[in-house]
């Protein structure tokens, strides 16, 4: 019985030759390998995105109040500056939302930073805080770490949301401590987001000129998107 042939054998190889002519498959070449990773796979920019923008939205969902936990930016401005934010932060300037008592300055505060986290940024801190909670952690004992320490963690945050600003009492400590601290992220290109009930200007009535004095508002005015929230006051509506 004469010995089997190999499976490589030229035998078998030439059997194949011949079936590959008769499909007119003999002369094809080969084409490129796709060995490049899909979007859902390690090695894909858009999975390694997913993955920061994940942890970014745990750690907007701890600085963000229970109240303001399914907050989405609505308004084409605020949406705009929150993208720029996540992309280009050293260009996006200060965002000031102004209007009256409930209308929806905070949703649409703490909706920015939503989106900023949910664009997947490289780096994702915020503090997030009321000016009346800010200057009391600024003040002598305000804090165990002391108030030079609190008002530079402020001034180097990546991202800092001050609520309310312009509601309490104007004094030479509450101007001077809101001078620093933005004249810090004015100078660093930081971005912040500022709420405010008063108007940037009025001719019948107190505005933030009035309020902050003509120190603060002129580095506003120098790098700010102002937006003005109008309409019916919420909290009214839902009570």
């Amino acid at each position: 019985m004469p010995d089997p042939q190999p499976l490589g054998g030229e035998a078998v190889t030439r059997r194949f030759q011949r079936i590959l002519e008769a499909r007119g498959l003999d002369h094809v070449e080969p084409g490129p390998i796709d060995d490049e990773p899909e979007p859902a796979e390690p090695g894909h920019p858009e999975y390694h995105r997913k993955r920061r923008a994940d942890w970014a939205l745990k750690r907007w969902a701890t600085a963000t109040p229970y109240r303001y936990q399914t907050a989405t930016a609505t308004h084409p401005d605020v949406i705009a500056w929150a993208d720029r934010a996540a992309t280009t932060p050293k260009a996006a300037g200060f965002l000031l939302l102004t209007g009256p008592f409930g209308t929806g300055k905070t949703h649409e505060a703490y909706g920015a930073l939503r989106r900023i986290a949910d664009a997947g940024p490289e780096r994702y801190e915020v503090i997030a805080l009321t000016a009346p909670d800010m200057y009391a952690l600024l003040r002598p004992k305000g804090s165990d770490n002391g108030p030079e320490f609190e008002v530079k963690r402020l001034m180097r945050a990546p991202l800092l949301l001050i609520d309310d600003l312009g509601t309490e009492k104007i004094s030479e400590f509450t101007e001077e401590a809101t001078y620093r601290l933005l004249n810090a992220r004015y100078n660093e290109c930081r971005p912040l987001i500022i709420t405010s009930n008063l108007p940037t200007q009025c001719t019948d009535g107190p505005d933030l000129i009035d309020k902050l004095g003509e120190r603060i508002t002129s580095r506003l005015s120098q790098m700010t998107t102002v937006v003005e929230i109008n309409g019916r006051d919420r909290r009214r509506e839902s009570a």
